[in-house]
């Protein structure tokens, strides 16, 4: 893991376009919380991990968050059938379908047992102008402290 957010490109559909975008158009100057987890339409990050963040939303935008992503080692196409599945309306998905990114991090985690290959770890993370502050990760296949509310209370007692 670094301290510093990975310069990476993500690849990524807008208005039904590819579009490369670098790793500053998300975190330059911002204060992010970013959620990654193992995939799209799987039975904890659709029913839970998602709608936990866009539920608590607005409460994270009170204290101080500029932005909320989701980030998944899904293709851009899978992402965006999932978000309108979903219909997800204010956290913002990053589509991380080559691990370009997941790699950086050193968080890929091995899924070939389930058929799913290499996964990103389920994790979260608060992030200041690209410098990662505090990462909460989950032990492989749980889903413990990567949720919405332990990120909100965290960011809640740092006064961010």
């Amino acid at each position: 893991m670094t301290n510093n957010i990975p310069d990476v490109n993500f690849i990524v559909r807008t208005d039904g376009k590819f579009q490369t975008l670098n790793s500053d158009f998300y975190f330059a100057n911002k204060k992010i919380v970013l959620f990654a987890l193992p995939g799209a339409f799987t039975p904890t990050c659709t029913s839970y991990h998602l709608p936990s963040y866009e539920d608590k939303y607005e409460e994270f935008k009170k204290i101080g968050i500029d932005e909320i992503y989701c980030l998944s080692m899904n293709d851009p196409y899978v992402i965006e059938v999932w978000k309108r599945d979903q219909k997800i309306s204010k956290v913002k998905f990053i589509p991380d379908g080559n691990g370009d990114f997941t790699k950086a991090m050193n968080m890929i985690s091995d899924r070939s047992a389930s058929g799913m290959g290499p996964r990103s770890f389920r994790y979260s993370m608060y992030v200041d102008n690209k410098k990662i502050i505090k990462i909460f990760k989950d032990e492989d296949g749980k889903f413990d402290v990567s949720d919405s509310g332990t990120m909100l209370n965290f960011l809640q007692s740092m006064n961010v």
